[in-house]
């Protein structure tokens, strides 16, 4: 019985390490849900011409009320700060989560880029609201997510949509410059997170 019990419990343990976090569940929206986008340049569109950034594009895509929350230029630390009103002003049923390229880009120590975003998802989970993490590439020679991003996902059991924004920084073709996207970059994220929210069981 008690190898039986070591057994099953080693199987859970694989199926952890194994199952990839983009293939987590989420609740279904309801047909009225908000959808929350907060961020930053990237979020609120910088590079794309009117209507063609990716919340308004999601929009589209899903019938739903997406908020385009996105600040060029924030860090975490300044998004931390003002999330919770955000969020308690929007009432979202989910919240898509884009930030951290700013603090790469100044050098903020990466142990307070996670911090703040655990911050962020405790505030929101506090609240009964789904949060999905979608990762950003630390500045390093080979463009590749940020380690810190997968280790959240792990811990708060959050969908990450961890490569696809990463992929999508290395074609010239999608970007308005070095690192915003335009309308075709901003319209394949949105395919892809609405993608990934209806393989989820949001949609």
């Amino acid at each position: 019985m008690k190898l039986k019990w070591l057994l099953v419990v080693a199987a859970l343990v694989l199926i952890g390490v194994f199952w990839p976090n983009s293939h987590r569940t989420l609740a279904p929206l309801s047909p009225d849900a908000n959808i929350l986008a907060f961020g930053d340049s990237l979020t609120q569109g910088v590079g794309a011409s009117k209507g063609s950034d990716y919340p308004s594009v999601l929009a589209r895509l899903t019938g739903l009320n997406v908020i385009n929350a996105g600040i060029s230029g924030e860090t975490t630390s300044e998004g931390l700060r003002r999330f919770a009103t955000v969020l308690d002003e929007t009432a979202p049923e989910l919240v898509l989560l884009l930030e951290g390229g700013n603090d790469f880009l100044r050098n903020v120590d990466e142990q307070q880029v996670e911090a703040n975003l655990a911050l962020m998802i405790e505030q929101a989970q506090s609240r009964a609201i789904t949060v999905v993490l979608i990762a950003v590439p630390q500045k390093s020679l080979w463009l590749e997510p940020a380690k810190l991003y997968s280790r959240l996902s792990d811990k708060y059991q959050l969908l990450l949509i961890e490569d696809f924004l990463t992929d999508l920084l290395k074609l010239p073709e999608v970007k308005s410059d070095t690192i915003h996207l335009n309308d075709a970059g901003y319209e394949r994220l949105a395919e892809h997170i609405e993608l990934q929210l209806r393989q989820a069981g949001a949609l």
